[in-house]
């Protein structure tokens, strides 16, 4: 039997596959896109010349004080080549350091320690200036601003709401429930409250069939994330795009919206790998280091490839999740309820609410469709078996077994990069 090599992205490392070569469809991936000789000379271009806004300077000067969002360790986000141009325009506007804050928009996830801050933001930033996290589960630390008409309550940072100058940084590539991350995103859920996120989060919009990757258009959750940023306010952006190495592709910067659009545009255009025809069983992984730490941000590389599998077929997904399942309240969610379908039918009811839910939900829609086998060496077999999933001692075996399942015709595709690429059936 002729075999195909792959390497996964899993941890830091990678993790090489050998797979039937005549079963498998792909590898699919990003398609090439050239990067940037220079990204931070890219984003000093695009701080003077930006989409749909004035030059950061002139919007910069006169303000007493600047609020800079950034996204947690859970993103690769090159947060050191976007800082750097953009705090040295603001010095220059004015806008002394001690005047600068830093606010790591963590959403919903655990605060960042000092050591993921320097990875981050490197240690010169991480040292000079004031680097903070958001909590969201801290109420009081947060502004009321309004519920919206959909019935959600906006509850922002104040550190963010009061600041003269409302900066938002962040990496534009699909996601599961927002349709591409970026831009708004960093507002909401980065620095919102969970009373906030829990409505926005809530099954009214993620039993949405547009409450998927790569939709914008009628996809309720992009609109009302929107919504709230908006009323929040933003005064400028500076977002980025990756190759399959990470490296920048393209800088765009200006205004909230105008600027989130050309850079979901390009994006659009690199990330869709089409496919003919579903196929029986997908190979693929959560993206490696720092999205496939915890079984929750693994989630992403299941529900990416959720177009292209038939009813009925596997999933096979390797993550090292060397932090676990997630936070107390998402691993709590599985000693709690006994089966997907009981968790589905309290959360659609109207009393109940536990952190987190959402992501076991986004499992459920996966788990409804197909088979799911994790390879970790994160998670015990015993502990992935209590995870509604089935735990495989290597991509290998497991393909093996779903081959046995599905029969002499079964066809694999292959998607080493995870959530960031949309498979997507044509013809």
């Amino acid at each position: 039997m002729n075999t195909l090599r792959v390497t996964l992205d899993y941890g830091r490392t990678g993790l090489s596959v050998e797979l039937p070569a005549d079963r498998v469809v792909g590898p699919l991936a990003i398609r090439d896109a050239r990067h940037l000789a220079d990204p931070e000379e890219a984003v000093i271009a695009a701080l003077e010349r930006p989409t749909g806004s004035p030059p950061l300077r002139e919007i910069a000067r006169g303000k007493r004080n600047a609020c800079i969002l950034v996204c947690d360790i859970t993103r690769p986000v090159p947060n050191e080549t976007l800082l750097r141009p953009m705090l040295q325009v603001l010095q220059e506007s004015g806008l002394e350091r001690e005047h600068v804050r830093i606010l790591v928009a963590t959403g919903l996830h655990r605060p960042s320690t000092d050591a993921e801050k320097r990875e981050m933001l490197g240690d010169e930033i991480a040292s000079r200036y004031r680097v903070e996290d958001h909590y969201g589960t801290r109420l009081e630390e947060h502004t009321y601003l309004g519920t919206t008409p959909r019935g959600v309550p906006a509850w922002i940072d104040t550190r963010y709401v009061t600041a003269d100058l409302k900066i938002a940084t962040g990496l534009i590539e699909p996601h599961l429930m927002a349709g591409y991350s970026g831009g708004r995103k960093l507002i909401c859920p980065g620095v919102a409250a969970l009373d906030t996120v829990k409505r926005w989060h809530s099954p009214a919009f993620l039993e949405h069939p547009k409450a998927d990757c790569g939709f914008l258009e009628g996809n309720p959750v992009h609109e009302e994330n929107t919504r709230i940023a908006r009323m929040a306010g933003c005064d400028f952006i500076v977002n980025v795009t990756l190759d399959s190495q990470r490296r920048v592709t393209s800088v765009v910067a200006g205004d909230m919206e105008e600027a989130f659009l050309e850079g979901v545009k390009f994006v659009e255009g690199v990330v869709r790998a089409p496919v003919s025809s579903p196929v029986d069983v997908v190979v693929t992984s959560a993206a490696g280091y720092p999205l496939d730490t915890t079984f929750y941000q693994s989630v992403k590389g299941l529900t990416g490839c959720l177009p292209i599998v038939k009813q009925g077929g596997t999933i096979i997904l390797a993550a090292s999740l060397s932090e676990g399942i997630g936070s107390p309240e998402f691993a709590g969610l599985f000693r709690e309820h006994k089966t997907l379908p009981l968790f589905m039918e309290r959360i659609l009811g109207k009393d109940y609410f536990v952190m987190d839910q959402w992501q076991l939900e986004e499992l459920a829609k996966v788990r409804r469709k197909a088979r799911v086998k994790y390879v970790s060496d994160g998670l015990s077999a015993e502990v992935l078996s209590g995870l509604f999933v089935e735990p495989a001692a290597s991509v290998e075996s497991a393909v093996s077994e779903a081959l046995a399942e599905h029969g002499p015709d079964a066809r694999i595709a292959v998607i080493p990069k995870g959530p960031y690429v949309i498979p997507t059936l044509v013809g």
